[in-house]
């Protein structure tokens, strides 16, 4: 495995995290995402939601270079941070993520240490070739601290409950300092318990200053701190504002097809059909 520099990405000036513009993708011939525009203020928290197949892991996957958007005649296709060009690794260190897929990589033998430290790599666990210094043990430490995870340094990953790896992995995204938290579907099969400590751990982020980016099929999932949802479906942003006059009944009932009544309790948001 070739050893990754830690050396910061280079921040340019812009307000903005993220500007696409008629941004197309195409996988196995068909189109996953359709003329997608939006932009993404630094420090802003948003929820992207959808149902399974409406192009949200799509959107994130672009944003991290997985997916390649078609060229486009009308100008820019994917700026961030101020430059539409990125080394992969730079930008995988920019923004933090946090996913279900990476969830499934990390359940085994590996030290909850281990794994925040494999943040500053980029890899799944830390390997002969990569140089673990002092500072990168300490700015670890102070990660599990943060996130109140500090007495579960020395357990095994496959040792865990699904809600104690999932803020695992938020460490790991956080430990080199992103400038955002991208976290896809992140409450699948956490209980109530675990969903509880899990929105008071992004919510402590959010608080930090850092940008947290919510994708969910989820209302239950939107932490108060968010107040921009996008409404995505076939691909296509159906609907981008204000939290509460995004998730209505209307607008929902579109998005998933069928008839959804949206309440509002205290600062969360419930979808029922």
């Amino acid at each position: 495995m070739t050893q990754q520099t830690t050396t910061p990405p280079e921040r340019n000036e812009s307000s903005f995290l993220l500007e696409l513009k008629n941004v197309n993708v195409i996988l196995g011939g068909r189109k996953i995402l359709d003329s997608i525009s939006l932009s993404i203020e630094q420090g802003e928290h948003i929820a992207i939601i959808g149902p399974n197949g409406s192009g949200k892991s799509s959107l994130i996957k672009t944003f991290t270079k997985e997916y390649h958007p078609l060229a486009s005649v009308n100008g820019l296709v994917l700026n961030i941070m101020g430059k539409e060009t990125w080394h992969v690794f730079e930008l995988r260190r920019l923004l933090g993520i946090v996913s279900g897929d990476l969830q499934q990589t990390y359940f085994r033998q590996v030290k909850v240490f281990d794994v925040i430290l494999s943040g500053f790599f980029s890899s799944i666990g830390i390997y002969y070739n990569h140089e673990v210094t002092p500072e990168m043990e300490t700015k670890a430490r102070e990660v599990l601290e943060f996130l109140e995870i500090s007495h579960l340094a020395d357990r095994l990953m496959c040792e865990l409950s699904t809600g104690e790896s999932r803020r695992v992995l938020i460490g790991r995204a956080l430990v080199h300092d992103p400038e955002a938290l991208i976290l896809d579907e992140p409450t699948t099969s956490l209980d109530l318990r675990a969903l509880h400590s899990f929105r008071e751990s992004v919510r402590k982020i959010a608080g930090s200053g850092k940008s947290v980016i919510l994708v969910t099929h989820a209302l239950e999932d939107i932490i108060p701190e968010i107040k921009r949802v996008i409404l995505i479906k076939d691909g296509k942003i159906l609907k981008d504002g204000k939290k509460e006059e995004t998730l209505t009944d209307a607008n929902l009932s579109e998005l998933f097809s069928l008839p959804v009544k949206v309440i509002e309790k205290g600062d969360y948001y419930q979808a029922f059909i």
